[in-house]
């Protein structure tokens, strides 16, 4: 019985695993801190949105700031995304590796860039790196009252006007 427990554990690993891809390729276009473009070597344009984190948007405190860092770790360089599925805007969500070895989602947490997206992402090691970038108040939690971009768009949505039908006399 426990042989048969341990070959439907490693059955489901390795099932996983094949669900996920590494994708290589040089950094084109950002578009903001958490989304950009990489040109694969097929000459494939592959848009790619950070997995378990959420920058704040571009209108947004640090929302520029955040673009800059993410460009500056990125943009020209070749990295390595872990695609782990794709979204409904078609990107592909994943885990960048940088070429020195470190993981952009993990340093963008870090360096007080992003939140945890825990819609999207259970992960305690995110969890924690967000709070430790709190507690030392560094990147966007030197502000008072942040505001996390989900709760930005929302409150965007919120003020535009309603489509309204008229009729014309």
């Amino acid at each position: 019985m426990k042989s048969v427990i341990i070959y439907l554990i490693s059955f489901l690993l390795s099932f996983s695993a094949y669900s996920q891809h590494i994708l290589s390729g040089k950094v084109i276009a950002v578009a903001d801190g958490d989304t950009f473009t990489m040109l694969t070597g097929g000459n494939t344009q592959v848009k790619i949105r950070l997995h378990g984190i959420d920058c704040p948007e571009k209108k947004q405190d640090f929302g520029n700031v955040a673009k800059q860092y993410t460009s500056a770790q990125v943009f020209g360089k070749t990295v390595q995304a872990k695609v782990l599925k794709q979204d409904r805007y078609k990107r592909s969500i994943a885990i960048v590796m940088l070429p020195n070895g470190k993981n952009l989602n993990h340093e963008l947490l870090k360096a007080g860039m992003a939140w945890h997206y825990k819609q999207y992402d259970k992960s305690r090691e995110f969890d924690l790196l967000e709070k430790q970038a709190r507690a030392i108040k560094t990147g966007l939690w030197k502000g008072k009252n942040p505001i996390a971009p989900w709760e930005f768009r929302k409150m965007i949505r919120q003020r535009k006007p309603a489509a309204h039908a008229f009729t014309l006399n």
